[in-house]
């Protein structure tokens, strides 16, 4: 079923559109991060840069997953890859931070929760 033009009582266009075929359209679209996520990880991409340990990043906006790439210099491969995989949310969950190897080094939920993980340790100084 095709979207249906009609005329309003005030003369504009209306248009109907098949469900389905909506549903297909929008899935079709690339997985963002959202403003609130996007905050969140330059914020940390901030922190990390004034720490010297990070130089560039990237994002890539997938059919399945967004990306957030760090790298320490812009000719390697990424340190890290902060993912975005709706797909996952009732799962291990949403987000995921993924090493060089491959190795997923933190999963869950909540991005600031994940983001943690490149939180420095506190370490015990003797006097």
């Amino acid at each position: 079923m095709g979207g249906r033009t009609g005329q309003t009582e005030s003369g504009s266009a209306s248009v109907l559109v098949d469900l389905k075929e909506f549903r297909k359209n929008r899935e079709q679209l690339p997985i963002t991060f959202q403003r609130r996520e996007l905050d969140a990880l330059l914020r940390t991409y901030s922190r990390m840069v004034a720490e010297g340990e990070w130089r560039d990043y990237a994002i890539d906006h997938l059919k399945d997953r967004a990306v957030f790439s760090v790298f320490r210099r812009s000719s390697e491969v990424p340190m890290f890859r902060i993912e975005k995989d709706p797909k996952l949310a009732r799962k291990q969950g949403t987000f995921a931070v993924v090493a060089a190897s491959g190795l997923i080094v933190k999963r869950g939920h909540d991005l600031s929760q994940v983001l943690k993980v490149f939180d420095k340790s506190p370490k015990l100084v003797r006097g």
